[in-house]
């Protein structure tokens, strides 16, 4: 089976080397200066569009510039499999711009270049069925967890809703500490090491990731007023308790 990969960026060029460890795979990448993962062929658009299955590793944002220029060069049968950290909109976007004799597939690899350097064993990966044959579905459900994946089976709003109290408040809280200019220190305890983890892991993904989990998942403005809520609230305690006079009592 011919697999394809539509992006070369930090993603990209990781999703890439896994999948050639079980399949032979193409690349392309707008970029021309991104790297080409060993065991990876580099092409051009037109042969990558040949492939049987392509999965985009592209930004959220860039989906509805990416899909009208792939649509026209998908051969009827292939699969299209997203794997944005968002659900709702890229899925939608899929099924505005692709032919309908193309198949649809949503995924969500919930790891990537630095959770997982030691490998992907029990990691999850979100499958989100739209237009796809039982069979291919089986498919792959079954490669992700023969390569020790976690599979979890859910609607595109299902995930976006989960997504939006997990990733979309992690790379919040991770931005927002990083903007405190935290540093390391020799008294610090377990838990400031945990979030200086945080800042780091959810440093180290690109500024445009950031921007489009917040934009392209329906639910993080709820999570975000709940977080402003909750700031407000503790921060509401600490002046009341403050103005009655001495907190030791």
């Amino acid at each position: 089976m011919q697999i394809a990969v539509y992006g070369l960026g930090r993603f990209g060029s990781f999703w890439a080397s896994l999948l050639s460890q079980s399949f032979k795979v193409k690349a392309y990448s707008r970029n021309p200066d991104r790297l080409t993962p060993e065991g990876v062929e580099r092409v051009g658009l037109e042969e990558l569009m040949d492939a049987h299955v392509v999965f985009l590793c592209n930004a959220i944002s860039s989906m509805e510039q990416v899909l009208p220029e792939i649509a026209p060069l998908l051969k009827p049968g292939t699969l299209v499999v997203d794997t944005c950290s968002v659900k709702v909109y890229p899925m939608e976007m899929m099924k505005k711009y692709l032919p309908q004799t193309v198949d649809i597939l949503g995924t969500h690899p919930m790891f990537g270049p630095d959770s997982g350097k030691n490998g992907v064993k029990g990691l999850p990966v979100v499958m989100c069925k739209e237009r796809i044959s039982d069979e291919d579905y089986i498919l792959w459900k079954d490669h992700f967890r023969r390569i020790g994946l976690a599979v979890q089976e859910m609607t595109a709003h299902e995930h976006d809703k989960e997504a939006a109290y997990t990733q979309g408040i992690t790379h919040f809280i991770g931005r927002t500490l990083d903007e405190m200019n935290l540093h390391p220190s020799s008294m610090a305890t377990a838990g400031y090491e945990a979030l200086q983890n945080i800042v780091k892991q959810t440093c180290n993904d690109p500024w445009q990731l950031f921007l489009d989990l917040q934009k392209y998942n329906p639910y993080t403005s709820s999570m975000r007023k709940d977080l402003h809520k909750g700031i407000e609230k503790m921060l509401g305690t600490f002046d009341s308790i403050e103005s009655v006079g001495d907190l030791n009592g």
